[in-house]
């Protein structure tokens, strides 16, 4: 049974999405502020969150960014294109005007929720590395690596062929629509201060250059 916060400080709108939404079979839980928000947040994970915009304490879009690995369907009155692509681009699942139809809500809660299900694994694991696609974040035990966006997008693909030569071309190929600014000098540049993370927090030398074709990720002490 899934699980869905509800963050509106109208405590009319937040009875009304409660009753729909638990007819349906979901359990509710509400936030009234975003600072009350934040708290339920570090102390449970939802299976989608309904996001109103106008909040006291902490605003929708400061809360958004701080909301990982669970789908936020923003429900505002804020009926601006401009709003709208913001968020979405911000990290939002999906966008709802005010006032609404419920039942058009409760279908894209429902595709959102199958969404999720589908999703395919958000881990990907080699040795003591563990890389997290949805949080983008990579741990060594219980360390965390932090990664510029770049070192991400490299070790993730690396991580894909774990010990298997990827060429320097394949790689800026697949990582230009996360990292259109890399390009084979600077790749260099990337992948030394990536091994270099690596080896900080592992003790060994995951990445290995293979000479005029590209690199490797495979454990060496």
């Amino acid at each position: 049974m899934s699980n869905i916060l509800i963050i509106d400080d109208d405590v009319s709108i937040s009875e009304m999405l409660s009753e729909a939404l638990m007819n349906e079979g979901y359990t509710v839980s509400k936030a009234y502020s975003g600072t009350e928000a934040i708290m339920i947040l570090s102390q449970s994970k939802p299976d989608l969150v309904l996001l109103d915009l106008m909040l006291p304490g902490l605003s929708g879009e400061e809360l958004l960014s701080r909301i990982k690995d669970i789908p936020v369907i923003v429900v505002s009155a804020k009926a601006d294109i401009s709003d709208k692509v913001g968020l979405l681009l911000g990290g939002a699942a999906d966008y709802i005007t005010k006032p609404f139809n419920i039942q058009e809500l409760l279908a894209r809660v429902t595709v959102q929720l199958r969404k999720k299900a589908n999703a395919p694994a958000q881990e990907m694991k080699y040795h003591e590395m563990m890389l997290d696609t949805a949080t983008h974040t990579i741990r060594a035990g219980s360390e965390e690596i932090r990664l510029t966006r770049t070192e991400y997008a490299i070790l993730k693909l690396l991580m894909q062929k774990p010990e298997q030569v990827v060429a320097k071309l394949t790689i800026l190929e697949n990582i230009s629509s996360d990292t259109p600014d890399c390009t084979e000098d600077s790749l260099k540049i990337h992948i030394h201060n990536l091994r270099r993370k690596l080896k900080s927090a592992t003790g060994k030398d995951y990445i290995s250059a293979v000479w005029g074709i590209g690199f490797m990720l495979m454990a060496k002490s």
